[in-house]
């Protein structure tokens, strides 16, 4: 099934939940902006959100842990920071993994840059060691622990294969096997997004009925070449690689008016992490036009696609 922006809004707009948002504060960043956070998640048994730290005027970035002291969020001290940009979280094994994009000077295009995504590995922040480094291009590149203990990866190929940028899957066995090779040679799932559009998988859950859910975003360019970017969600089944449903979570006009790093970034909503709460609700954490955090309080938008059975996944 192909989705698109248009259509997605059409139903958003239909049937719009009732969101809270507020803007998150960060302070003790020297007039830095902090956006593209994570949710937050437990360290050493203190939650955290980690952040990109940037000036407004350059893509040179450090992802910072920040913990909430008095009503804000203030870098965490004796806490490892990383010269990243959009970090993320996962575990896997009890293992705390984590990543994020890290940037260098382009090999044939002078004075540009290139990028690629990276992943550590520890039992804590602070144990923290690069294990794997995802093919140089590529963002948005994801891990889920499976119930069958194997390890599901999204990937976000683009160019020949994925154009402006489609979701590809691919399962490992063990974190050793991610490579480069592996996660480019990751096949796309079937049709999803249109040519003229992309999007990628930011942060993947996985399912009661057995099915893969991920947060994500789908974007694309208007006729001016402002960029549009919207927080989504979709389920994916293994069992016939397509992503069975999608729909946008949120929209910009849902969000505290704030500044853009850029104008062409002004309805820019990155989806960064989603914690699902027991009461139904869900928090939704966002960066917004790459200049500022947010968090919202929606309907766990997971609840309806986990009323079918449970199932087992099949082996891969």
């Amino acid at each position: 099934m192909t989705f698109t922006i248009q259509s997605l809004l059409e139903d958003y707009q239909s049937s719009k939940p009732e969101i809270r948002a507020e803007k998150i504060t960060f302070t003790g960043v020297v007039e830095k902006d902090v956006y593209n956070i994570t949710a937050t998640f437990e360290d050493e048994g203190e939650l955290v959100i980690a952040g990109r730290v940037e000036g407004r005027d350059t893509e040179h970035s450090d992802v910072v842990f920040f913990v909430k002291e008095d009503g804000v969020w203030k870098p965490r001290k004796d806490t490892k920071t990383f010269a990243l940009q959009d970090p993320f979280f996962t575990r896997i094994a009890g293992e705390l993994v984590f990543g994020g994009v890290e940037i260098f000077p382009h090999q044939t295009n002078e004075g540009a840059l290139s990028w690629r995504t990276v992943f550590y590995r520890g039992s804590t922040i602070n144990d923290l060691e690069r294990f794997a480094t995802g093919p140089n291009g590529m963002k948005d590149i994801r891990l889920i622990e499976l119930e069958n203990e194997k390890i599901g990866v999204f990937t976000r190929p683009q160019g020949e294969k994925g154009g402006r940028g489609k979701i590809g899957y691919t399962e490992i066995a063990r974190l050793e096997e991610l490579t480069p090779e592996v996660i480019d040679q990751a096949p796309l799932i079937d049709s999803h997004f249109t040519d003229e559009e992309w999007g990628g998988a930011n942060e993947i859950h996985l399912l009661k009925n057995g099915k893969i859910g991920g947060l994500g975003h789908i974007a694309k360019f208007d006729e001016k070449g402002d960029r549009h970017y919207y927080p989504m969600v979709f389920t994916y089944d293994r069992d016939t690689n397509e992503i069975t449903e999608m729909e946008i979570i949120a929209t910009r006009a849902d969000f505290p008016d704030g500044p853009a790093k850029r104008d062409d970034l002004q309805d820019v909503l990155f989806s960064g992490g989603l914690v699902r709460l027991e009461t139904g609700q869900a928090e939704l954490y966002v960066g917004v036009s790459d200049a500022e955090a947010h968090k919202a309080r929606l309907p766990n938008p997971f609840i309806k696609y986990e009323k079918e059975p449970i199932r087992k996944g099949k082996e891969r």
